[in-house]
């Protein structure tokens, strides 16, 4: 196992009862559902980084974040180890584009009943512990 433990963080942004994930492809967790994310850069603040990633991925602009959750993410096939903080984002406007088509193959609004699968192991730990993520706003 890599002895470096990485930092991800991951906006899950609800609109209208949907989830908004993204079908990763490269690095880890390659061909499984995700939400907007990434590293926590030195120095950042979560809800900085949070912002970032989602205006990279997505070219969504989050107007209001809240701490929702963390989980522990160990890939075993890619030896790699990441606690993920999740935050509840709020974004109103626009619709998701491909900004990293090296990294994501498609943004969809997903219902929190019939989520695609595989997911990203991250979302579900996350899941797994707020199974009832709808309720959570």
């Amino acid at each position: 196992m890599n002895k470096e433990v990485r930092v991800g963080v991951a906006s899950v942004i609800l609109r209208e009862g949907l989830i908004l994930l993204g079908e990763r492809i490269g690095s880890h967790g390659a061909h499984t559902w995700a939400t907007p994310g990434g590293h926590l850069e030195l120095g950042e603040s979560i809800e900085e980084c949070a912002k970032r990633e989602t205006f990279e991925e997505t070219g969504l602009v989050v107007d209001s974040m809240k701490k929702l959750g963390f989980t522990n993410d160990i890939f075993e096939k890619e030896n790699k180890h990441y606690v993920t903080l999740f935050v509840l984002a709020s974004c109103t406007d626009g619709e998701p584009q491909v900004s990293e088509p090296d990294k994501c193959k498609q943004w969809k609004w997903c219902k929190l009943d019939d989520l695609p699968h595989p997911l990203f192991l991250p979302l579900t730990n996350l899941l797994q512990e707020n199974p009832n993520l709808s309720e959570v706003t």
